[in-house]
């Protein structure tokens, strides 16, 4: 292993004419900032009382939302990668949260559905989750909500769209 110049002066004379971000102003780390944050804690609370994380919720809002789907149409829409879902549906499998049923259509994969346990869980979590989404949001005025809502969904169609370019 090198040694590392602990010299305060190491730079002095060097010309330091690189950019650098701003980190309150650079939109992916002020995004990733914020969801990584409301995640963790969101996620604190879920195992808590739960016994669930951020990201077997994340699963199960999909599934509340489009029952009877494969892994990757909720790797897809929610954004996860599809070996984080394989293990979010395995831990809520276990649990008896989820049911994974052969896929007619396609013997490769599994159509995945919330139990009657996991839509009680799903019930009582989205409580929860929205509560919290109103407590980040309280400082924003309605209006200020509905645009920013309208901002964020036109950024993730142009994130969307990059991802299709490579």
């Amino acid at each position: 292993a090198k040694p590392v110049d602990r010299d305060p002066n190491h730079l002095e004379g060097l010309k330091l004419s690189r950019t650098v971000l701003n980190l309150d102003e650079y939109l992916p780390a002020l995004l990733t900032q914020i969801s990584n944050k409301w995640s963790r804690g969101s996620s604190r609370i879920f195992i808590k009382k739960f016994g669930v994380g951020i990201n077997e919720w994340a699963v199960m809002s999909m599934l509340a939302v489009e029952p009877r789907i494969t892994a990757n149409r909720v790797s897809g829409v929610i954004g996860m990668d599809k070996a984080a879902v394989g293990r979010s549906l395995r831990d809520l499998e276990v649990k008896g949260l989820v049911l994974l049923e052969p896929n007619a259509t396609d013997g490769r994969s599994k159509l995945i559905t919330l139990t009657t346990a996991g839509y009680k869980m799903h019930d009582a979590i989205i409580k929860i989750a929205l509560a919290r989404e109103k407590r980040a949001l309280s400082s924003l005025k309605p209006n200020e909500v509905s645009e920013l809502r309208i901002l964020l969904n036109k950024v993730r169609a142009s994130v969307v769209e990059m991802q299709k370019e490579g």
